[in-house]
């Protein structure tokens, strides 16, 4: 199957990101190249972009897309975590704009052999990176009720995450739970009727919480960004585009806690922590699509774009 994905949001973003024709950039979740292929055509024979996914995939149809850049461009196959170890390799040190896009891609949710899907009844797999030797079916039949429970509660933000654990731990017993189409049919059941229609399909929820709980998604980013806005140069941006509200949460958080790090109690009249700004939130409220772009893409729908400036004194 062809690699397609559409890149959500994708002129606001390379706007925001202020290309400098000389500069470097690093798009860590390269996904299709759509963001880091609008970079490219920015950038002097000085500039560079160096590309970063996980998705065995992805890497080889961006590779594809953004050839005839040459040696501007540089792919690396690692999750964009160890982005500040991977430029080490390579020899930088530090950059002028850093991408985030964080949605899955429309081939890994329409690939059915990549098991994202609820549409289908194939081998649960659910993994970014093939290399990841867990499964969603690792989890589906070896978390505890209370652990599933959690993961639907937290990630899923479903208000039946409670019964829906119950009912997969109660199908186990009979047999393990091998395909999407399985677990989507436990799901219906755990599912008032009258509440199957209201807000897609029930299992999407359960689906989208056992995705991040595998793929470790909100752990990944939590522990990532701090070291990511370390890398920016004076001026640089970094562009991060969720499409989860415990995501949007998270990067929303990171980025004021940058822009204002005083753990100082408010009565205090000066700072005497010894916290310093790194920088400057560009979005004091985040940017969303466009009613052409929802009109024409309806993975759109959730996507939100906060940006960061790095800020030296």
């Amino acid at each position: 199957m062809e690699f397609i994905h559409r890149s959500v949001l994708l002129e606001e973003t390379v706007q925001s990101l202020r290309v400098k024709p000389d500069g470097t950039y690093v798009d860590g979740t390269l996904g299709g190249g759509g963001h880091s292929y609008a970079v490219c055509q920015q950038l002097s024979a000085k500039g560079r972009l160096i590309g970063i996914d996980q998705d065995e995939a992805a890497i080889k149809a961006a590779g594809e897309r953004l050839k005839d850049f040459g040696e501007k461009v540089t792919i690396i196959r690692s999750n964009y975590c160890n982005m500040k170890k991977e430029l080490q390799k390579i020899g930088i040190t530090s950059v002028d704009g850093i991408i985030l896009d964080l949605g899955v891609s429309s081939y890994q949710l329409d690939n059915k052999e990549r098991g994202f899907t609820y549409r289908e009844d194939v081998p649960l797999d659910m993994r970014m990176d093939q290399r990841n030797p867990r499964t969603a079916r690792d989890i589906v039949n070896t978390y505890s009720e209370k652990e599933l429970y959690r993961i639907i509660r937290d990630y899923g933000e479903d208000k039946f995450a409670k019964n829906i654990a119950k009912h997969i731990c109660l199908a186990r017993q009979e047999k393990a739970i091998e395909t999407t189409g399985e677990l989507g049919e436990i799901i219906k059941h755990a599912i008032p009727m009258k509440m199957r229609a209201v807000g897609g399909h029930p299992a999407k929820r359960t689906f989208q919480a056992i995705r991040i709980e595998l793929n470790q998604e909100l752990d990944v980013l939590r522990d990532s960004l701090d070291d990511m806005i370390d890398l920016l140069n004076d001026g640089g941006r970094i562009c991060i585009i969720t499409f989860h509200s415990l995501e949007d949460r998270i990067v929303k958080t990171i980025f004021r806690r940058n822009e204002n790090p005083c753990t100082c109690p408010p009565d205090f009249p000066v700072c005497v922590c010894g916290k310093k700004s790194k920088g400057k939130v560009i979005t004091r409220k985040p940017i969303l699509p466009s009613d052409s772009e929802l009109a024409s893409n309806s993975r759109s729908k959730s996507a939100k774009l906060r940006v960061f400036e790095r800020v030296k004194e």
